[in-house]
């Protein structure tokens, strides 16, 4: 770093639900394919793969997801700067003063924030909004995006413009909290209000400079927990006491509601944030009776409806205004009109320990190796559907308190139990003793599918004692 490229900060640690059942805590909106075939953050990297103007990308997330951004980034192509993992979530302040610092190690630089869960298009509205604010930027000051609100929308701040700056730029008059929808027609009537998108563009030197005098705090913490970090396999890992004194605080209010140097680019961009099912409809090409829908479905009489699949076969017939989310695990039924209420409905799962685990997890969990899905539980045993990719392999493990017995049904295994390894084919299996070490390898060149029967007094997925890992877990 340190060149004249921009080094673009992506903050991809959120755990939303906003729009579950798709979205959980463990594999957030982020890191799926919403609106076409690439994740969220995919197309986050996707728009900066673009050698004119920005470099590698520094990736800001936490533990839980280190694997998904860096599989993903990989399927998209695109190589990372730095994966920085928050051991506690601190907002976005720490997160992005200590990115800040990281990024600049080797020199001041213009830096890029954005949010890895943003809809965008790129055009050449997009790249000249860029442009415009790399020249605040240069100009020394704290640049924020502003998008030209196209509605009335409740579920934003606001922005107010004021005079124009060489660059094309506006100093900033205030900052507005999220306001009722008639204090938000009058904004917008007036002209100079501005969405606040979240992205920022800065000099890190101007922006290290005013978080020490503004945000103390903040930058006493990021910076003592990047002297603190350490590196774990392509990861920096922040240190975990350093970073958890820092205060729970946005930039905003940190930092850029305070200074004198926030410029605000007017940003007249195709932009949403996605925040509810009725913007992901809003953002999809819908059919000639306004119903957007994706996977096993079948519409009949049906309008202005969104309706999504993961496997199941849905069948909706004789609405309107209508959403309907179906997942392995669970169905979200609704009036699109009335999204916003999803996180409502997730905090009431939340308060049954019974249904707590649909906001969490589903029921195919990833790892860097693969991933597994329950397929059935009782008392006393459970049947999981393991996939394992090519050149892939578990860690080095044993278990208290159950056996296993793996059926390969697609690909080549390689086992290891004890110190035997055996290969196993489609139809033939193998049986690994309560206790006994154990490793499960595809050196093939197709997935590895295996039927995984367990069966014991315990059952959970804590119940797993890594002696190697390759992917640097406990």
């Amino acid at each position: 770093m340190g060149s004249n490229l921009i080094v673009p900060v992506i903050l991809a640690g959120g755990k939303g639900t906003r729009l579950w059942p798709m979205s959980r805590s463990q594999r957030p909106k982020q890191f799926l394919a919403l609106t076409g075939d690439l994740s969220l953050f995919q197309m986050t990297l996707k728009r900066l793969d673009d050698p004119s103007r920005y470099g590698k990308p520094v990736v800001v997330t936490n533990a839980e997801y280190r694997f998904l951004v860096a599989e993903q980034a990989q399927e998209a192509g695109i190589e990372l700067e730095a994966v920085v993992l928050e051991p506690v979530a601190r907002n976005t302040a720490a997160a992005i003063a200590a990115a800040t610092l990281i990024a600049a190690r080797n020199g001041p630089c213009l830096i890029h924030i954005l949010a890895s869960d943003h809809n965008i298009t790129l055009d050449d509205a997009y790249l000249a909004a860029v442009d415009t604010a790399a020249a605040a930027a240069k100009a020394g000051r704290l640049a924020t995006f502003g998008i030209t609100p196209t509605s009335p929308a409740t579920g934003f701040g606001y922005i107010e413009a004021g005079t124009e700056e060489k660059t094309g730029a506006h100093t900033v008059k205030r900052f507005v909290e999220k306001p009722s929808e008639d204090k938000a027609r009058e904004m917008i009537a007036s002209g100079n209000y501005y969405w606040n998108s979240g992205m920022f563009m800065f000099d890190s030197t101007v922006f290290t400079a005013e978080c020490k005098v503004l945000a103390p705090d903040v930058f006493k913490a990021a910076d003592a927990s990047v002297s603190a970090a350490r590196v774990d396999l392509d990861f920096i890992r922040l240190g975990e006491a350093e970073f958890s004194a820092s205060p729970d605080i946005s930039v905003d209010y940190a930092i850029f509601e305070k200074t004198r140097l926030a410029s605000v680019v007017p940003s007249p961009i195709q932009w949403s944030d996605l925040g509810a099912w009725d913007a992901v409809w809003k953002e999809s090409q819908a059919d000639e009776a306004g119903n957007v829908s994706r996977g096993p479905v079948n519409l009949f009489n049906t309008r202005q409806s969104l309706v999504l699949s993961e496997s199941m076969h849905v069948s909706v017939n004789g609405v309107e205004d209508a959403v309907v989310i179906a997942t392995e695990d669970a169905v979200y039924v609704g009036k699109l009109s009335d999204a916003q209420d999803v996180g409502r409905v997730v905090k009431e799962l939340m308060k049954n320990p019974k249904t707590a685990k649909l906001t969490e997890e589903h029921r195919t969990s990833y790892r860097p190796w693969g991933g597994y899905s329950s397929v059935l539980m009782g008392d006393r045993f459970q049947v999981k559907r393991l996939f394992v990719k090519p050149g892939k392999q578990l860690s080095l493990q044993k278990h208290h308190h159950r056996s296993e017995h793996w059926i390969v049904v697609r690909g080549t295994a390689e086992v290891q139990i004890g110190d035997t390894v055996q290969m196993l084919r489609e139809n033939q299996s193998v049986y690994i003793p309560q206790g006994d070490v154990h490793r499960l390898s595809n050196p093939g060149k197709i997935l590895l599918e295996l039927i995984e029967v367990q069966t014991g007094s315990y059952l959970g997925e804590d119940d797993i004692i890594r002696l190697e890992d390759t992917f640097g877990r406990s």
